[in-house]
């Protein structure tokens, strides 16, 4: 979102359901530049905002897990 709280175009934001992941790494081992792993195998991200010309990997990462854990949303 920008500062006013509207979506900025063509961004996507990454929605992660921390609970529902199960430490497969499907989607760090498709795109490590968006998903990472802590010590535990849980999914998380330095930045919610999916940086411009890795949306479709991390669309493809997001869709790849088992657990459906992930999912883009316009940010």
């Amino acid at each position: 979102m920008s500062e006013q709280g509207k979506p900025v175009q063509g961004k996507l934001k990454v929605v992660i359901n921390k609970p529902a992941c199960c430490g497969y790494g499907v989607c760090a081992e498709i795109c490590p530049e968006v998903y990472k792993l802590d010590g535990n195998g849980i999914v998380y991200v330095d930045d919610e905002l999916v940086p411009e010309g890795l949306e479709d990997l991390a669309r493809e990462g997001a869709d790849a897990c088992p657990q459906a854990a992930l999912k883009l949303v316009p940010a």
